[in-house]
């Protein structure tokens, strides 16, 4: 059975050993099919833009459907709309969920249809517990008010079916990650989920988590759970979809039924670029000069357990013109090593030194850090990269409002100037820099963050995780842009969970486990088997006078 597909083919591209039908707007599905939910003709317009643009989207029921697109598509307003977060009446077009046309007016009002949003930032409260995270505005109530003994029976249950061990009373700031996604996934089950909304549910999962979520998620199919997941990670997509619709500015470009056939991850990249993307790195010659930014024997404690540490006797270097890459499971220390380094924003220093140039810095305050030359993009763009009510303009400045900052003047035209130069370098879709950066898609809200470190002119960009959550097309513009930084002599470094990555765009790469900096080899001698044994290996630390 030849794979099934009806798309609009990019300027001509032909699609190899796929079976191509023009694309009306509707598509070519068999009647027959169970049909669960389908989104037609929605039209979505924003102040300035139109999100969605007469989108067309149809779920079979106990499948996984993957929703692809570039950042800034239309993806999540999509499931915005279908969630009732985009109310009935701020769109033109219809939901029909189970045979019925649908018309939510909240998000409360789809999930007692069975219809559930995970998002990409995870909307869980630290400081409560897993239970009362679970059962948050769906309490289990008794006539004496919230029954708690059958709050954690339940919570139990539903942890166990996901696979998470944890008690229920165990407080969400104490577990990672990926069980944070787990523990999300337990509370859609708690709402009795027919149909569950993941939005880049690996985005920030290492490679074992991002593993045993996918199978997790082939588990709830097994059972009746129809899923719709939205992922720019395309092997992932190819591993577990059934079918995937592609959007692209706001269009409906392409259905692949995978039922019986792989899906082709190059040809999902050319309905959501609308081009051949040849490369997924781009082509650079290195020319690295001399050493630039240097750390020596630099110790951190953990900032509350003081029994813990979180970087040990840590020493590297970057010359001017190199991007080094830093490779680590989640939780090794490439973060805490970067926020120490930055500012001492991470972590209780205790000793260690860095030079820029040559010369010691003393980079123990932020602002000082900036003063210095360094600059920090972090992996958390939205908490630590950027103040979500500001306008781009604001955001692009905020690192070092002094640049136009005249006799005690701060120059706004200036500044605007700057931002505006910055927003078609790097082509953030946005019709000006007075718009607010919280309703940008998360890889424009990247670009920003991007923005903002290239204005302070730093000598040393330290990037961490600078692609998560983008998809193909925007992370080779960054690739561009990172290569263009070391072409202007800067020292670059780039912490990545994605191992291709680091092997394409990098000149040397550190390995760290636990804390420790437990290799570094050229990236043209290295391989991901070679990374992974340096990153799951133990060194003893140079000095261990303070252990």
């Amino acid at each position: 059975m030849k794979l099934a597909c009806i798309v609009v083919v990019p300027e001509g591209i032909a699609a190899r050993g796929i079976t191509v039908h023009q694309f009306t707007g509707e598509r070519m599905i068999d009647e027959a099919q169970d049909t669960l939910l389908e989104m037609k003709h929605i039209t979505k317009a924003f102040p300035g833009v139109i999100a969605l643009d007469d989108v067309n989207l149809r779920v079979r029921r106990g499948e996984i459907h993957a929703i692809c697109g570039e950042n800034g598509a239309g993806k999540s307003t999509l499931m915005k709309v279908l969630s009732g977060v985009h109310p009935h009446g701020t769109y033109d077009g219809q939901v029909v969920y189970n045979g019925e046309e649908m018309r939510f007016a909240t998000i409360r009002d789809s999930e007692r249809t069975g219809i559930v949003i995970i998002h990409q930032e995870l909307a869980l409260i630290p400081t409560l517990s897993i239970a009362e995270n679970m059962f948050l505005g769906n309490e289990v109530r008794s006539s004496f008010g919230i029954d708690w003994h059958q709050t954690r029976l339940r919570a139990a249950r539903y942890l166990a079916e996901v696979g998470l061990d944890e008690s229920p009373d165990e407080l969400i700031s104490n577990i990672g990650v990926g069980k944070q996604q787990l523990v999300e996934i337990a509370k859609a089950l708690a709402k009795d989920v027919r149909l569950l909304i993941l939005d880049e549910p690996t985005s920030a999962l290492n490679e074992e988590e991002s593993a045993h979520l996918l199978e997790l998620m082939r588990k709830q199919r097994g059972r009746g759970i129809t899923m719709i997941m939205i992922s720019h990670k395309l092997d992932e997509i190819a591993q577990i979809a059934d079918s995937v619709t592609v959007i692209r500015d706001g269009k409906t470009v392409g259905y692949i039924d995978a039922q019986n056939s792989p899906i082709d991850e190059d040809h999902i990249i050319r309905l959501m670029v609308g081009r051949p993307l040849d490369r997924r790195f781009p082509e650079r010659e290195s020319h690295p000069g001399d050493i630039r930014f240097e750390v020596d024997d630099w110790w951190v404690r953990h900032p509350v357990a003081a029994d813990r540490w979180v970087c040990k006797g840590s020493s590297f270097y970057v010359r001017a013109g190199e991007v080094v890459g830093f490779a680590g499971l989640m939780g090794a220390g490439r973060t805490e090593l970067a926020r120490s380094i930055f500012g001492r924003s991470y972590g209780v220093w205790e000793s260690g030194s860095m030079k820029i140039d040559h010369q010691p810095v003393k980079a123990d305050t932020v602002p000082r850090a900036i003063e210095a030359g360094l600059a920090y993009l972090p992996e958390d763009r939205k908490t630590l990269g950027l103040n979500l009510l500001d306008v781009i303009y604001e955001s692009v400045i905020s690192a070092r409002p002094e640049k136009i900052t005249h006799n005690g003047i701060m120059n706004i035209d200036e500044g605007v100037m700057a931002a505006e130069q910055y927003r078609k370098e790097l082509q953030i879709k946005t019709p000006s820099v007075m718009t607010g950066v919280g309703t940008l898609s998360g890889g424009n809200q990247q670009k920003v963050v991007l923005a903002k470190w290239m204005f302070t002119d730093a000598d040393v960009m330290i990037l961490d995780e600078p692609t998560r959550g983008i998809d193909v097309g925007a992370k080779y513009e960054i690739y561009t842009f990172i290569q263009q930084l070391a072409a202007a002599g800067k020292a670059v470094i780039v912490i990545s969970s994605e191992l291709p990555e680091l092997l394409g765009i990098t000149d040397r790469i550190y390995t760290i486990f636990e804390g420790q900096i437990t290799g570094e080899m050229p990236s043209d001698q290295a391989d991901q088997e070679t990374l992974m044994h340096l990153m799951t290996s133990s060194t003893t630390p140079q000095s261990a006078d303070t252990l």
